[in-house]
């Protein structure tokens, strides 16, 4: 799958799960998703627990957890 904008689906409001970051138009937190993934569930494992979710949506996960890790502080 290519890699999606995660900008495009993922949001952070602190009115919403403290502020946690959250897939856009839903309360699931980017954790919840990442938790799942390190679980070895597959993308259709976790539609099918969520079955309002899209392939777009866990790959932006991904793509968050992987500019997060990449993430350089300047000081």
């Amino acid at each position: 799958m290519m890699p999606v904008d995660w900008k495009q689906y993922i949001a952070s409001d602190p009115e919403i799960l403290r502020g946690k970051p959250r897939l856009k138009g839903t309360r699931i937190p980017v954790s919840l998703v990442l938790g799942y993934l390190a679980a070895r569930k597959t993308f259709e494992e976790i539609i099918s627990d969520f079955p309002d979710l899209t392939q777009e949506q866990i790959s932006a996960c991904l793509d968050y957890a992987r500019d997060l890790a990449e993430f350089e502080a300047t000081a």
